[in-house]
């Protein structure tokens, strides 16, 4: 799939190439120190991010939240700590961008690209994931599998391939995880509590002390899932 590149090309001209107020934006933004408070506007952040090199965007502890960052590449980006919650991240490439922490609470990440990208102990609490991009291939790949340790995905609309990804520990409680493939993903601990899942697929994935408790179980499928120490899954009507 191709993503359609927004950005003029402005990247490596001179800054008096560019419109002086524009670049005087984007050179004070690149200065800020990473613990800097103040909300960033969608024009600052596209305006840094375009004078920044490619897989170089540092937008740590960055406050970008409700931001339309529609269309931005931030592949390799470090994005630690940032809070993008409520932002619009339609069709945004995140491919191997660093989200450590990150709050993206209500955020819209419908054709995001996340191929590598690191989610560990971030905040996804009702954010949606429609149409997320995991693999620039037919069917994931264990070398471009995403992380989602320690994340909280509780309360999400997905529809996202997260076979082979990293997801122990990850907090699922009342998400909306119809047809989502778990195949061979790494769920040790995930919490599934009032979870609808619902056709989904947990082949060969390591459930090892899932909880399950209350979630909907409708045509799932474990087959050859590792279920030791699973709680509440008989009682939802998945296999004893």
């Amino acid at each position: 799939m191709r993503c359609l590149n927004w950005r003029t090309n402005v990247r490596n001209k001179p800054f008096e190439g560019l419109a002086g107020t524009g670049a005087l934006s984007a050179a004070l933004l690149l200065t800020m120190p990473s613990q800097a408070a103040g909300h960033l506007t969608a024009e600052q952040v596209r305006a840094a991010v375009s004078n920044m090199p490619t897989n170089k965007v540092d937008l740590s502890n960055k406050d970008m939240s409700g931001d339309d960052l529609t269309g931005l590449d931030l592949s390799g980006a470090n994005l630690t700590h940032a809070d993008l919650s409520g932002a619009d991240l339609h069709g945004v490439k995140l491919v191997g961008a660093d989200l450590t922490e990150a709050d993206l609470t209500k955020a819209d990440l419908t054709g995001t690209w996340i191929m590598k990208a690191n989610f560990n102990r971030a905040k996804l609490h009702g954010a949606t994931l429609q149409v997320v991009i995991t693999s620039e291939a037919m069917d994931n790949q264990p070398e471009t599998a995403a992380s989602f340790v320690g994340a909280d995905l509780s309360d999400t609309f997905a529809t996202v391939h997260f076979s082979y990804d990293d997801m122990r520990g990850a907090n699922f409680t009342d998400a909306g995880l119809g047809h989502i493939t778990f195949e061979f993903a790494k769920l040790n601990d995930a919490n599934f509590r009032g979870a609808d899942l619902t056709r989904a697929d947990f082949t060969g994935a390591d459930l090892t002390n899932a909880d399950f408790t209350g979630a909907k179980l409708d045509h799932t499928t474990f087959e050859q899932a590792t279920l030791r120490g699973v709680t509440g899954l008989a009682e939802a009507g998945g296999p004893k």
